[in-house]
């Protein structure tokens, strides 16, 4: 379950203020967790009624993040002293409930849709489904470390999170210019937004690399005019005499996207935010294009009809969304807008 409202075509708002909306309820977008300690590691004399753990975890957020808060939890009321003294917190890992090693590295949103997406798969989705809480079994000792690659660590994390941050302005800029170019202090008050689930921390910092939604698009080209797939249209109207919007989403070289295929791979694509034809780029036609079978061009099928659906930050996003808004409104903390795409079942 996501606290995510549908959201809407990017026509519809173009103002900062509903920028500044949409990337707000992404931001307080959260999924229910279930986490229960795997009983084989539990120490001896710990309240075995008491071993599982229930949050709604904010969805920017990170399984190494919630470690502290699971810590105090358990020595709270789990632990005895003696056990509080021999469990060491970075020996602790995550597994899924069929036991899957999750993803540390991954926003907790993003793992999941992925598993929300992977169960539309093994059944037909359903709203109680959907409720349900994802149920992850804590570990808290021997962890995999040639699975693992790096310890599960926050730091770690803040690394994996801010390599990930300068591969999304490269794509978008084609340079990692406006990530090296922040302070130190700057970019650690990112990852600080992150760990104390605080917006405007966050967004007061991310704002100086991450493009606006331009109040205008780009308008068509004259005809005979081609445009390169990379090329940067002029994002104002022309009769208004204005400079083009430099930082605009529609201005972007590409939007960074990955989609996510249940049980499948992951997909990273060059995503130019207008069509040659100097039109904006939907979700819709993205997504016909790269997953034809699932998603079919023929202008008479419904957008997704009986075949598949995409997810974005928990919602069904419409098909006429523009990738160039996604990227502006709807990209999760670390730059990137994840898709991922779950299967429709016969009922």
């Amino acid at each position: 379950m996501t606290t995510l409202a549908r959201p809407v075509p990017s026509s519809a708002f173009s103002t900062s203020a509903s920028t500044t909306l949409f990337r707000r309820l992404t931001w307080e977008g959260t999924v229910p967790l279930e986490i229960r300690v795997d009983s084989k590691e539990l120490p001896a004399n710990s309240d075995r009624g008491l071993e599982c753990y229930y949050i709604q975890a904010p969805r920017v957020s990170y399984l190494p993040l919630l470690v502290p808060e699971l810590k105090r939890f358990l020595m709270d009321v789990v632990f005895d002293e003696a056990a509080a003294r021999v469990v060491k917190e970075e020996d602790w890992w995550f597994e899924s409930e069929d036991g899957n090693l999750l993803k540390w590295h991954w926003p907790i949103g993003l793992i999941y849709d992925n598993h929300m997406i992977t169960q539309s798969v093994r059944a037909a989705p359903s709203s109680s489904q959907q409720s349900m809480p994802l149920r992850l079994v804590l570990h808290l000792a021997s962890p995999p470390t040639d699975r693992l690659l790096l310890s599960p660590s926050a730091e770690a994390c803040k690394q994996a999170f801010m390599g990930q941050m300068k591969e999304a302005d490269f794509i978008r800029w084609g340079s990692t210019k406006r990530m090296t170019g922040l302070r130190k202090a700057e970019q650690d008050g990112l990852w600080e937004g992150i760990r104390e689930h605080n917006f405007d921390e966050y967004w007061r910092v991310a704002s100086k690399v991450t493009p606006t939604a331009a109040p205008t698009r780009p308008q068509s080209p004259p005809p005979g005019n081609s445009m390169s797939l990379h090329s940067r249209p002029p994002s104002v109207d022309p009769n208004t005499g204005s400079a083009p919007d430099r930082d605009g989403a529609y201005n972007v070289r590409s939007v960074p996207v990955r989609i996510y295929l249940p049980e499948g791979p992951i997909l990273q694509a060059l995503v130019p935010p207008m069509l040659e034809d100097g039109n904006p780029h939907t979700l819709g036609q993205f997504l016909s294009t790269h997953l034809p079978l699932l998603f079919p061009p023929t202008p008479s099928d419904p957008p997704f009809q009986d075949t598949a659906y995409p997810l974005i930050q928990g919602v069904a996003a419409p098909h006429e969304t523009e990738m160039a808004w996604l990227g502006a409104c709807m990209a999760g903390a670390d730059g990137w807008v994840n898709i991922c795409v779950g299967l429709l079942r016969d009922r």
